[in-house]
């Protein structure tokens, strides 16, 4: 690591410790400054690979905004469509309609699951629409199928891309988890529903044609999410075995705040088939919890040996009364 990065990181673990009431060593000590620095050695790597996946997601659907939805003033689902949608009948810039539609559905967002969950996406949105307004991206194509399929890959992969970063660049789905919990039904089908309004909208106000070009836009969008983020579905199970189980354990509880179970286990690899006795942890996390909780593991156990599953839906338990921390 970079000389002046790591005395950067000594130093704030240095304070980090001082200004903590239940150290009294003075000094501190190397062995008090380590774990801590490892840690934010951890808590950085995982930032910079977030913020990385939010700027590439960013101009991806900046392109497929600029470079084939926009120009030929075609539509998609969800938040980004409403704006599309909003600009072809009303003029209004869609810059400032991106930010102004997907606003309600952060307020939400703060509550539901967190007041940074929500502000990360909202500076995420804002860097969207100035990239929309500012970088001119070249006109691919008139052909409305090239313009449906590709405008609706690059609108993905930039939605699934800022996922993958911790954020959303379209609130829709937002709505959609709130929604799920309150009314009890699948997340799937309340974006289906949302999306049915508005290409019903959309074949009203502007044509059928441009409705059916707006389904598919859709559908490869969703697909491309898929592929992004390893599911549409909302719920991830994820089976973590370590060493360190019970400090995983103790992570999963205080610091994602949710549920778990464990199994015991046995390992059968090793020398003459040795077995030995082991704790195995099973929770299941939203897939917006993802890459917080790699984070976590990371800082107790890189070698942990963790298995995610997509879980459709669930019902009962915690995770769905409980926000996010």
């Amino acid at each position: 690591m970079n000389p002046f990065i790591s005395k950067l990181l000594v130093s704030i673990a240095r304070r980090r410790i001082e200004s903590n009431p239940a150290i009294t060593t003075k000094p501190v000590t190397n062995e008090q400054i380590v774990p801590v620095v490892r840690t934010l050695q951890v808590e950085l790597a995982h930032a910079l690979k977030d913020y990385l996946f939010i700027i590439l997601g960013i101009f991806s659907a900046g392109f497929g905004l600029s470079g084939f939805l926009l120009p030929n003033e075609f539509i998609d689902g969800g938040a980004t469509g409403i704006s599309l949608l909003l600009r072809n009948i009303t003029e209004i810039p869609l810059a400032y309609l991106l930010v102004l539609v997907n606003i309600p559905f952060l307020i939400l967002g703060a509550k539901t699951f967190s007041l940074k969950f929500a502000l990360k996406s909202l500076v995420a949105i804002i860097i969207l629409s100035i990239v929309v307004h500012t970088v001119h991206y070249p006109i691919i194509t008139q052909d409305k199928l090239l313009i449906s399929v590709f405008g609706g890959f690059f609108l993905g992969l930039g939605i699934g891309m800022a996922m993958r970063g911790g954020s959303v660049i379209d609130g829709t789905e937002v709505l959609a988890i709130f929604l799920s919990r309150k009314l009890s039904i699948t997340v799937g089908d309340v974006l289906l529903l949302i999306n049915l309004i508005i290409f019903s909208v959309g074949a009203y106000l502007l044509s059928i044609e441009i409705a059916l070009y707006a389904i598919l836009t859709y559908l490869v969008a969703a697909k491309t999410v898929d592929f992004v983020v390893d599911g549409v579905e909302e719920y991830v199970g994820v089976t973590i075995i370590s060493e360190k189980h019970e400090a995983l354990r103790i992570m999963v509880i205080e610091k994602l705040g949710r549920a778990c179970t464990i199994y015991a286990g046995k390992g059968g690899f090793g020398q003459r088939g040795a077995s030995y006795d082991k704790d195995i942890i099973y929770t299941v996390v939203t897939r917006l919890e993802l890459a917080k909780l790699h984070t976590e593991i990371d800082k107790i156990d890189k070698s942990a040996f963790i298995i995610m599953g997509v879980v459709k839906d669930l019902k009962g338990g915690m995770i769905k009364k409980k926000p996010l921390k």
